[in-house]
């Protein structure tokens, strides 16, 4: 399972988590790909509704505000903010917690594996790993 941190990522989760808190969402992801930072959030997880665009050009206000004081990320870039969107990727434990119930589609990275891809209901995650439909599967083999 990929996760996206590096010094200068936990230096912008540090000044956009204030920014999610206070607007009551759930920052999901960061990562830079490139000369493009992107910042994904969502709403709290059993949260109403999804994001907005009103909601999303208000974090990007926010953020930008918060990027441009501190700056952060060395060199030029672009930033975009975004919402994860039904197809969302799951790289920590919590994303994989506030899924749990749902059908998902796991991309497997074992290669002794005979199946690449277990898709089914989300039964269970904790910090170890998740169960899909009565199948265990490690955080490494993801």
């Amino acid at each position: 399972m990929a996760t996206t941190t590096s010094p200068v990522l936990d230096r912008v989760r540090n000044l956009v988590t204030p920014v999610t808190d206070d607007l009551d969402l759930d920052l999901y992801d960061i990562e830079q790909r490139g000369a493009t930072l992107r910042v994904t959030v969502d709403t709290k997880p059993g949260g109403a509704g999804g994001i907005t665009l009103d909601t999303l050009a208000l974090v990007t206000r926010l953020v930008s505000r918060e990027l441009d004081h501190d700056d952060p990320v060395p060199g030029r870039y672009t930033l975009e903010v975004t919402s994860p969107g039904v197809e969302r990727a799951m790289r920590t434990p919590a994303h994989f917690q506030r899924e749990v119930g749902k059908v998902v589609n796991v991309r497997l990275s074992d290669v002794a594996s005979d199946e690449r891809r277990l898709q089914g209901t989300l039964e269970s995650a904790d910090d170890d790993g998740i169960v899909v439909d009565g199948t265990t599967v490690r955080y490494d083999q993801i």
